[in-house]
């Protein structure tokens, strides 16, 4: 089942990019693109995730509509 989670992506005065997000305590993943950083944020969710069913947690996350919007990121 697919859940939403909303990310924060800030770009750090280093270059690299930090994803966070208030949806999922824990969640930090950092890149060196955007991009990268949201796939790490991905996998970094789906961990925390499954340590939460695990522990019976209740998991408080919309599923994924049949219909959203999302951004696109896409490089030139």
């Amino acid at each position: 089942m697919e859940r939403v989670v909303n990310l924060h992506i800030e770009k750090l005065p280093e270059g690299f990019f930090l994803a966070t997000s208030s949806d999922i305590q824990g969640l930090v993943a950092q890149g060196r693109t955007a991009t990268e950083a949201i796939e790490i944020a991905r996998d970094v969710a789906k961990k925390i995730l499954e340590a939460q069913y695990e522990r019976d947690e209740e998991v408080m996350l919309p599923e994924v509509s049949e219909e959203f919007d999302c951004q696109l990121m896409v490089g030139t």
